[in-house]
């Protein structure tokens, strides 16, 4: 049949009307889409955003909904050219990061090293590293997004010399250059580059920081000489009261944890703590326990060996992440000696002991020894808190003495002494904390004896311990302790009524 023209041009008309709505319309759905992505972004989370990209990633590999797009980072060892080549500190990060999450049982070929090492006992041990050989790949998920790292030996030409992985990695084979890429999909490029790497470098410094070995540093002159350090105390052996060691783990967490806030309230990263008491409290092991706890270098500060004038230069030489302390500070500065007046003065809230000063207990003190004039009490006070004191970061001073009341209430002040540590003597908790120790037992038939006897008996830890280490047998060393505790009472007991006579002889006498 014949289309006529009259009833050409009406369909064609129709037609055209129908093409400009659907335009339209898909105009608008544009708008909406658009509108709605921009609301996505300002309201739903970053979290959920990823989730939802994901689960759409995985309906396009399932659907085959088009090919994706990947870019590819280059991480090379060492950037720059001839002598002005530098160290690409993300190329031995992303090995460190990647030696944590590689698992053998899911790999057909990884490579392996062991490298000798000590633990923080002393003893010989070896740490592991695990790392990509050329040619493998691994896939990382972050926030739901797949990351392939993939292990790549380039030849360099016949000119670059031999690379020397600093992990004990390969790297030693002739003039190769191993080379990692890190590929993933365009539409994760923003992630990548302001996440998922500074991600890798900060897991990375936590791994080197719990595996490093630590160190013990002593001053000489304007130079620190370091040892490593194998002490083994931890707050898991050290005997005082339980509540007491929550609370000074607690603060140190909270410490480590705070560089945003330091920052924001305009102060420096640092802390301090006074540990005092009696002789063979455990002042020096609570600062081991401290370290090994943050996994923090130890700086002994000599303060006879130096002037006011070399502390500066002994500061900033000092690495971040340490610990600096400077025990017995009661003999250290001649200035110091202002502080012994007599009079009672207003410190921080102090932590084990609950009257606020020096506990009664504690014997008289005697004469102040002779001290290094060398070090004036403003040179210490600059030294911890001046200007001087901000050269580093996530650092803590810790001051040790056994007869608290001389120091001068200037060095004991908050921003100075933060926390006020009592290491008293030994309690039935710590006692407890000792015989687990040392014989792995939590209950005995002389325990209750025992308890008894530490309630009436001033005793330090260092004394229980050393009555605990003449034998491997529980019950002989028990045995042994409660008999040390009764003469001790019997002591203390001669010991105050001597005290009670004179004291009555002198009244008489007036």
């Amino acid at each position: 049949m014949d289309l006529l023209p009259s009833s050409a041009g009406a369909y064609g008309g129709k037609a055209t009307e129908a093409y400009r709505k659907a335009l339209s319309s898909a105009a608008s759905a544009a708008a909406y889409a658009v509108l709605a992505r921009s609301m996505a972004r300002e309201l739903l989370p970053e979290e959920l955003r990823a989730a939802v990209r994901w689960g759409a990633s995985l309906l396009r590999a399932r659907f085959g909904c088009g090919a994706k797009e990947w870019r590819t980072l280059v991480v090379r060892s060492q950037t720059g050219g001839g002598s002005g080549r530098e160290e690409n500190l993300l190329f031995d990060a992303a090995r460190t990061y990647l030696s944590t999450r590689l698992d053998p049982r899911a790999m057909r070929r990884l490579g392996l090293t062991l490298c000798a090492a000590r633990d923080d006992g002393g003893l010989r041990s070896w740490t592991k590293r695990l790392f990509l050989e050329p040619g493998d790949s691994t896939v990382d998920v972050f926030d739901g997004v797949e990351f392939t790292w993939t292990s790549v030996e380039k030849s360099n030409g016949g000119g670059g010399g031999k690379k020397h992985a600093s992990n004990g990695e390969s790297g030693i084979g002739g003039d190769r250059e191993f080379v990692l890429m890190l590929s993933f999909a365009a539409e994760h490029t923003d992630m990548a580059m302001e996440r998922y790497v500074p991600f890798v470098m900060t897991s990375a410094e936590e791994t080197r920081q719990r595996e490093r070995s630590l160190r013990i540093c002593l001053n000489e002159g304007r130079k620190w000489f370091s040892l490593k350090h194998h002490h083994p105390a931890t707050f898991a052996t050290l005997a005082m009261d339980p509540t007491l060691k929550q609370s000074i783990v607690a603060d140190l967490d909270l410490f480590a944890n705070r560089r945003d806030h330091y920052r924001r309230i305009g102060k420096a990263w640092k802390r301090g703590y006074l540990l005092y008491g009696p002789p063979g409290t455990g002042k020096s092991s609570m600062v081991a326990a401290m370290a090994n706890h943050l996994r923090y270098d130890i700086y002994d500060l000599d303060l006879s060996q130096v002037h006011s004038t070399m502390l500066q230069w002994l500061l900033i030489t000092m690495s971040d992440k340490s610990i600096l302390v400077i025990e017995d500070i009661d003999c250290c500065c001649d200035a110091m000696s202002r502080a012994v007046d007599g009079k009672e003065s207003k410190t921080p809230a102090l932590i084990g002991d609950k009257d606020g000063g020096v506990p009664s207990d504690i014997m008289e003190t005697p004469p102040p020894r002779a001290r290094n004039t060398e070090i004036t009490l403003s040179g210490l006070l600059n030294f911890i808190d001046g200007l001087w004191s901000t050269s580093g970061e996530e650092r803590i001073i810790v001051l040790t003495t056994n007869y608290k009341e001389r120091l001068d209430p200037a060095l004991l002040r908050p921003g100075r002494m933060d926390m006020h540590i009592y290491m008293g003597f030994c309690c039935w908790e710590a006692f407890k904390t000792l015989a687990r120790n040392y014989f792995v037992v939590d209950d005995h038939p002389l325990f209750p004896e025992i308890q008894e006897l530490l309630a009436a008996v001033q005793v330090t830890p260092a004394e229980v311990s050393e009555m605990l280490l003449r034998t491997n047998d529980p019950d002989v060393a028990l045995r042994g302790l409660t008999e040390f505790l009764k003469e001790k009472k019997q002591e203390q007991s001669k010991m105050q009524s001597t005290d009670e006579d004179k004291l009555q002889g002198k009244h008489e006498a007036k």
